[in-house]
């Protein structure tokens, strides 16, 4: 066994965050973590979510997820508000802003599976998948 193919998964990970980094950037959204884009796909999925089920879903803790929560907020990319039924909570949903982000990384996700699968055949890509998910399931 070779430590190559993970050195070179890590090396893969770090092209596809400077690319989308990069789009985003040209796109007026800067200083962006993936952190910041998984919160906001979570909005797009879930409309209004608590910070507690959040922090779930993007396997953080609440602590961090606060942390990652306000910088969205001050961006203007997310709204928290009170829960009316549990002031302990907050409710968080999509600003406009939120919305629009969500819009560009749908079209920058595309652009990116089209650079990833660039001269793969569907078979191999179907393969490719295949191999992914068996490395997946060796973690879990």
């Amino acid at each position: 066994m070779s430590n190559t193919s993970i050195s070179q998964v890590s090396h893969i990970h770090s092209l596809t965050a400077d690319f989308l980094k990069k789009r985003l950037a040209q796109n007026g959204f800067d200083d962006f973590a993936s952190s910041h884009g998984n919160i906001l796909f979570q909005l797009s999925i879930n409309k209004a979510i608590t910070m507690k089920e959040l922090a779930a879903k993007i396997n953080r803790d609440k602590s961090t997820t606060t942390v990652l929560v306000r910088k969205l907020e001050q961006e203007g990319l997310v709204t928290a508000t009170t829960d009316t039924s549990d002031k302990r909570n907050k409710i968080l949903t999509l600003t406009e802003k939120g919305t629009e982000y969500n819009a560009l990384m749908k079209k920058l996700s595309k652009e990116l599976v089209a650079k990833f699968y660039k001269g793969f055949s569907d078979k191999e890509i179907e393969q490719f998948s295949e191999f992914l998910n068996r490395i997946e399931s060796n973690f879990e």
